[in-house]
């Protein structure tokens, strides 16, 4: 999947990798809370301003850190942006187990009246609320900002969060795990995300409820057909 990199600076895919193996990764507590005041400082810009504003150096000094300090653990605003975006997919995926996957496992007793659409239809209401208190996180994944590699290993069927959903149609509703299906579940998530990113560009709630809604019943009967229930997967 081709992905825009409109950072301080134009990155092609093989530097965007070359950029995150240069990350330092932090072990002592002091790195730790250091790693973590450049991402709460760049999350907090994303949230006063244009992407294209925030710089390394106003991010240093949202931290209160020298840029040298900054560039011991992130060599680019690449690297923040993504680590920003790793941190909300952990916090995110997180939060949809707890309000979605484990309640509907202790739904999942009597699987001829259980609809496999309520999965998706949980999952894209939890990820709105989630955007709704997070617009740094809309920024960076509604500008298309996330490198490609990690977007690729946050998004893919195969981890992240449509690896979740993954799961729990292989072990819960006992879908046959196919190249098929893994096409499907690429297409439901690139679909997802475009739409959902055009549900935030209308100019009222109700107008992106109405978009959300018609993107649920899309993709849930692609995902699903209609007729179809859980015991028949």
């Amino acid at each position: 999947m081709p992905f825009r990199n409109q950072l301080d600076a134009p990155l092609v895919e093989s530097q965007v990798s070359t950029a995150a193996r240069r990350r330092r990764h932090p072990v002592q507590y002091r790195s730790v809370r250091t790693v973590q005041r450049v991402l709460d400082a760049a999350s907090s810009l994303l949230e006063q301003m244009p992407l294209e504003d925030v710089t390394t150096t106003r991010i240093a000094t949202e931290a209160g850190l020298s840029i040298g300090a900054l560039y011991r653990f992130f060599p680019d605003k690449q690297t923040i942006i993504d680590a920003i975006a790793v941190r909300h997919v952990v916090e995110f995926r997180a939060s949809l187990d707890a309000t979605v996957f484990q309640p509907l496992r202790r739904e999942l007793v009597n699987l001829k009246t259980f609809d496999p659409a309520t999965v998706l239809d949980r999952m894209v209401d939890e990820y709105t609320l989630y955007l709704d208190a997070h617009p740094d996180f809309r920024t960076i994944s509604f500008g298309r900002y996330i490198s490609a590699p990690t977007k690729l290993r946050e998004a893919s069927p195969t981890a992240g969060v449509p690896a979740m959903l993954a799961s729990f149609m292989v072990v819960r509703l006992g879908l046959p795990y196919t190249d098929e299906l893994d096409l499907m579940l690429r297409v439901v998530s690139e679909a997802g995300e475009r739409l959902i990113a055009y549900a935030y560009e209308q100019p009222t709630r109700e107008d992106r409820g109405r978009v959300i809604s018609e993107m649920k019943r899309m993709l849930s009967s692609y995902l699903f057909p209609p007729g179809t229930t859980a015991s028949r997967i």
